[in-house]
């Protein structure tokens, strides 16, 4: 992966699938391309191994000689458009290189199209290769589903997160079994919301990707109809100032709020009472499906990909056109004003999560694994959800 010690959605998702491997009895090895921070955002099983490639820890500061070196010489695998490309220089992908060169046996999972590029070209045939992909395809710009295209015919198997990303990825790879395995939440059974505290509540990087710009605005047209209604959008990000300002511009300082980061996310969505998604695109929205086991019904924009292939509008949730401002803030006041809807969609909520528990999605797997390790035709469809 990119960076085990980071803190993110993707991050979160392969500690969890790492954590569970182990505790199942694997030998687990998480191989962190950098390393920035001196201990991992997230907890790990005493049996997973963590190994570093590049640390770059010597470089934080921002007049350090060491940052200004590793920032120095792109590599020449990795394509512009690809979102992390920025980490892939000359010697960080040399050190990607020689690692998954040197591996002889076992299954090497890659977490991102950068590494999976690598490891396409340069693992050695007797590893086993799974490329896990956490975007939909058309989300990548086309210089990466260009490379991805040419090389992912060379893996064993990729496995995407939705039905939708599967269909993608089959048309664009017909030969190559595209498997769909979603990611598991880190627990299902957690504390529910009882539903009394009037607050909204939304969480990710503050980035373009995750439209909190367009739920601050949607925001906007709710407090008029229930001014003691509160949002508390959750995250740190290079668009925090222009969120910031968004508020400002609406009036909204006492209705929003962006508290940053919390090491305090369950306990967050316990405490609120509707979760908003607002994403222009998504791979699979964990955070939303970790609101749904906290009983939190989901207002959500209907985008590519990830939250119809969870939600069933009007059941655990209501889907909205993509991007449509008065869409979403309609629906964020016909379910705030509505308790009791609340409830009944909370409940079908941690039903609809529960299918993403580790004990359901770990032994997929394993049997994935073990179907590729023994040589054997892999399964069209591992995944029996919606």
């Amino acid at each position: 992966m990119l960076h085990a010690f980071g803190m993110g959605g993707t991050i979160r998702t392969v500690v969890n699938q790492a954590n569970a491997m182990a505790a199942a009895g694997h030998d687990v090895e998480l191989v962190s391309t950098v390393r920035r921070r001196d201990a991992p955002r997230f907890a790990l099983h005493p049996r997973v191994t963590v190994t570093t490639l590049v640390d770059q820890r010597d470089g934080r500061r921002p007049d350090s000689v060491a940052r200004r070196a590793w920032r120095r010489v792109r590599g020449k695998i990795v394509p512009r458009g690809e979102f992390a490309a920025g980490y892939f220089t000359e010697r960080v992908e040399r050190a990607v290189m020689e690692y998954v060169s040197g591996l002889s046996d076992g299954v090497l999972v890659t977490t991102r199209p950068a590494l999976s590029l690598i490891a396409a070209r340069r693992a050695p045939k007797p590893v086993v290769r799974v490329a896990q992909e956490h975007m939909n395809l058309s989300a990548y710009p086309e210089t990466i589903r260009r490379e991805i295209a040419r090389h992912y015919g060379r893996f064993d198997a990729i496995t995407v997160l939705t039905g939708t990303n599967r269909l993608e990825y089959q048309r664009l790879l017909p030969g190559t079994p595209i498997v769909r395995l979603p990611n598991a939440v880190h627990r299902v059974e957690q504390e529910p919301s009882r539903q009394t505290e009037p607050v909204v509540i939304a969480a990710g990087r503050l980035v373009p990707q995750k439209g909190f710009d367009l739920l601050i605005k949607a925001f906007a047209q709710v407090v008029p109809e229930h001014p003691e209604w509160r949002l508390r959008v959750f995250g740190t990000g290079p668009r925090r100032g222009q969120l910031a300002g968004l508020v400002e511009q609406h009036g909204l300082g006492g209705h929003v709020s962006l508290p940053g980061r919390t090491e305090r996310l369950d306990q967050e969505l316990a405490a609120a009472s509707v979760y908003a998604l607002s994403s222009r695109f998504e791979g699979l929205p964990m955070v939303m499906i970790e609101a749904m086991t906290h009983a939190l019904p989901v207002v959500a924009f209907d985008c590519p990909a990830g939250p119809g292939d969870v939600l069933t509008d009007g059941v655990d949730g209501v889907l909205v056109p993509p991007r449509d401002v008065a869409a979403l803030a309609a629906a964020l006041n016909r379910v705030i004003a509505d308790r009791e809807l609340r409830l009944r969609m909370g409940r079908a909520a941690v039903r609809t999560s529960r299918a993403y528990g580790p004990e359901q999605v770990m032994p997929l797997w394993e049997d994935l694994f073990s179907e590729l390790l023994a040589g054997e035709r892999v399964a069209d469809n591992f995944w029996p959800g919606r």
